[in-house]
């Protein structure tokens, strides 16, 4: 799926039906978030999503012009999942702000050891950060875009029940969920063809 302007709702619109559609995307997204281990999420992002960021987006910068909307759809189009991935949204929480500088310096390269397994396959490792680099050799980032690109085997066994395991190999940052919630794996399924 990719959104055009005529998938999205004028401000006007927007304005009228924002509560309603904010409540039910807060609801949707509970089972669209992982927790690896107590500092950081994966936050997997599908067409509601991304609808929503694109409308808040808009209504935020009060963005009505036929170019300032394209550059909105330009940028969140490609984390819409295409049913033979995940896509989402990976983000390091610490509180404290120190805390969250020393873990940040101590986790460079954590974005390329984030994996989702299913069943007895391999585990997938994310694409991270395909629209730019977002770790330096001081630091990583908060905040990373992740791609796990699934084979048709692991489709089709994700969509049979197969486990579903996610985690960081990450050696300053080791964590395995196992398994994932049955809510957030039937969410995710519906993201496969």
């Amino acid at each position: 799926m990719t959104f055009t302007r005529e998938d999205l709702y004028s401000l006007e619109q927007y304005s009228e039906i924002r509560a309603e559609f904010k409540a039910k995307v807060l609801a949707h997204k509970t089972n669209r978030k992982v927790h690896l281990g107590p500092n950081a999420t994966l936050y997997f992002e599908d067409a509601l999503t991304l609808q929503y960021q694109i409308q808040e987006m808009l209504r935020i910068e009060k963005v009505f012009d036929a170019e300032g909307i394209q550059d909105e759809l330009d940028a969140y189009n490609p984390l819409i999942p295409n049913g033979s991935n995940w896509k989402a949204t990976f983000m390091i929480e610490y509180g404290d702000v120190e805390e969250r500088r020393q873990a940040l310096s101590q986790l460079i390269g954590i974005e390329d050891k984030i994996w989702v397994q299913i069943g007895a396959h391999d585990k997938v490792y994310s694409i991270a950060n395909e629209d730019l680099p977002r770790s330096t050799e001081e630091k990583t980032s908060a905040v990373h875009f992740m791609r796990f690109e699934l084979t048709a085997e692991m489709v089709n066994d994700a969509k049979s029940g197969a486990k579903l395991r996610m985690g960081s190999d990450h050696p300053n940052y080791p964590h395995t969920v196992d398994p994932v919630t049955d809510n957030n794996a039937a969410s995710l399924v519906k993201d496969l063809t």
